[in-house]
């Protein structure tokens, strides 16, 4: 992965902040909320840096934001954006550990929208019970019977 190609096709130059971010980001493969990617970022990088980067990613097409039906605000990247695709593909939120995933295999469903109005963005975000949380509530069911 050559983030500095990724940032310069975008037009944007190489910072330290944008680096770590984007290496986290496409490493991760699912989106991941504001706290989380702080969480994980072993450099010094303050909330308001983040937030900004963040930004410019997004609004450069590198980095597509979803918000799930619990209201935060989550943040992915993957190779297939940077070859013209603006990162519209559903997302799975477990409603019981409230991870969210990327469907990017599938395509979004198309919306005719009524003439005059202007499409800024879709999303798409299933939501249920993720595998892990699955096996877990049933092994629940098991030691209460």
């Amino acid at each position: 992965m050559d983030i500095e190609k990724i940032l310069s096709g975008a037009g944007l130059r190489t910072t330290r902040q944008r680096r770590v971010i984007l290496e986290l980001l496409f490493r991760h493969g699912s989106p991941m909320s504001h706290s989380e990617i702080l969480s994980m970022i072993d450099d010094h990088l303050d909330r308001v840096t983040l937030y900004r980067t963040l930004d410019t990613l997004k609004n450069s097409g590198i980095v597509h934001q979803v918000q799930g039906i619990d209201g935060v605000w989550r943040f992915c990247a993957h190779e297939q954006d940077l070859d013209g695709c603006p990162g519209d593909h559903p997302h799975f939120l477990c409603l019981s550990c409230g991870k969210m995933f990327c469907l990017p295999d599938q395509k979004m469903p198309r919306v005719t929208v009524p003439e005059g109005m202007q499409v800024e963005g879709k999303q798409l975000v299933v939501y249920g019970t993720c595998p892990d949380c699955a096996v877990q509530k049933s092994e629940e069911k098991e030691e209460n019977k």
